[in-house]
């Protein structure tokens, strides 16, 4: 047996594995490059093996760099399955035909103002991409047998994240190979904890905060500090979010907040059909969150969901003080980009981050300091204030894996660190060595690795 890295390696995005065994080819996740730019032009690259040689596909979530690639897989001509959980079968419903809009808008957008370098653009995938796509998609419920090729056994397990995440275990001749997925956090405000291992002789192990621990701040002061602020000046806040997860977690919060008069009762709109839509999901699926019926009903009720792009326009023109929550959470594309435009050169205004930034994104550059920013074919001034607060993030902590992991009863005999900056990944490594006596080592773009050895087959 094999695996080869073919994204996620290196880099928090572009997820995939090759799984190779006995003639038979699988790939775990099929996400989209996002980023910098060498790193989104692999998207339109060909996938580095034929996409006859795989017979299945499994996604551990919904996440775009996880799952976004396969409406590009089915425009090539894959028409084999495509395994997930049922919440994972939900979102991706709502994510791959936004994503295909927001891309096609896109496109015509800079056709109409041509800033294209490419003539014309294209979208990366089409609607009609998206919906071949989606017929291939097979639900499985966690803990129930993956039908996979070959007598290769698998099943899934619950992962936190967001909703329908999932570690995939594979088991092989009675070895078991573990690919962790995004692993969410066992404190999370509105999603249940990942659920420990139990074995793995192989591990695949995501380290996107590898190096890093969590603040323990009060997330609600601060943020009601913020909004209290920005309100007093007269400017909006704009908060770019994840349309599936954090989108959720901050409206939930700043509801709380509204219902303790800890914040004045301005305006929340939530401008993104998609994170609207994914809102609704939580109602299906209490047994993998914490909110109450009666908090997904206040989502409702308190917050003004904005879907079409004549109330998003109308929306730009209003003055503030407001709240304004936008996918996409990085700002790399989608209806955030057109109220950033506004908000970045005003003083008044603020903008917050609230989870991890991939080097190169605009959200990245914004965090970091930087005085002017592309967007829409323009250079925007950053006048505005610029917040961060990465202890809202979706994915564990070094010290949250750490405790994670504590539950095997023996350590991996291989654990193979991906989904990371390099920084990231190598400081997870040397962690596990160093404290759990882990033989660890950090996946390299497009390499090969031979579990012979450690799985005692071939």
């Amino acid at each position: 047996m094999q695996i080869q890295f073919l994204g996620a390696a290196g880099t928090v995005t572009g997820s995939k594995s090759v799984v190779r065994y006995d003639g038979h080819a699988i790939l775990v996740d099929c996400g989209l490059f996002q980023g910098v730019k060498h790193y989104r032009e692999r998207n339109w690259a060909d996938l580095p093996i034929p996409v006859d040689e795989i017979e299945a596909v499994i996604l551990t979530h919904a996440h775009l760099d996880h799952s976004g690639y396969v409406p590009v897989l089915a425009r090539q001509g894959y028409r084999g399955p495509v395994y997930c959980t049922p919440g994972t079968r939900e979102l991706c419903a709502v994510l791959w035909p936004d994503a295909a809009h927001l891309q096609e808008e896109d496109a015509a957008y800079a056709n109409r103002k041509g800033f294209s370098r490419h003539q014309p653009a294209q979208a990366l995938f089409t609607l009609a991409d998206a919906q071949q796509a989606l017929g291939l998609l097979r639900e499985v419920d966690f803990d129930q047998l993956l039908p996979l090729p070959g007598g290769l056994q698998g099943h899934f397990s619950p992962a936190g994240h967001i909703i329908g995440a999932a570690c995939l275990s594979l088991l092989w001749r009675d070895q078991s190979i573990v690919f962790s997925g995004d692993v969410g956090r066992p404190l999370d405000p509105i999603m249940r904890p990942p659920r420990p291992l139990t074995a793995a002789d192989v591990l695949v192990l995501e380290s996107t905060y590898g190096d890093r621990l969590h603040t323990h701040e009060d997330v609600a002061d601060r943020l009601s500090t913020l909004i209290r602020r920005t309100a007093a000046r007269g400017g909006k806040l704009i908060i770019p979010a994840f349309a599936v997860g954090r989108a959720q977690t901050i409206l939930y919060l700043l509801c709380q907040l509204r219902d303790a008069r800890r914040i004045p009762a301005l305006p929340i709109y939530l401008n993104s059909p998609m994170a609207v839509k994914a809102t609704e999901i939580f109602y299906h699926h209490a047994d993998e969150h914490r909110l109450q019926a009666s908090d997904v009903e206040k989502l409702r009720h308190t917050v003004n969901y904005v879907e079409s792009t004549q109330d998003s326009i109308a929306l730009c023109g209003r003055p503030g003080p407001m709240i304004i929550v936008s996918a996409s959470g990085m700002a790399t594309g989608g209806r955030v980009l057109h109220h950033l435009r506004q908000a970045l050169p005003d003083p008044h205004s603020a903008v917050l981050f609230i989870g991890f930034q991939a080097p190169g994104t605009r959200g990245d550059l914004l965090v970091r300091g930087a005085t002017t920013i592309k967007l829409l074919g323009m250079d925007i001034p950053v006048r505005c204030h610029i917040e961060n607060m990465a202890s809202l993030s979706a994915h564990a902590d070094q010290q949250e894996m750490l405790t994670w992991l504590a539950s095997l009863a023996r350590p991996p005999r291989l654990t193979l660190i991906n989904h990371g900056e390099p920084t990231a990944a190598d400081a997870l490594r040397a962690c596990l060595k160093r404290q759990l006596g882990y033989e660890a080592r950090v996946a390299e773009h497009l390499q090969t690795i031979d579990l012979q050895a450690y799985l005692g087959g071939d």
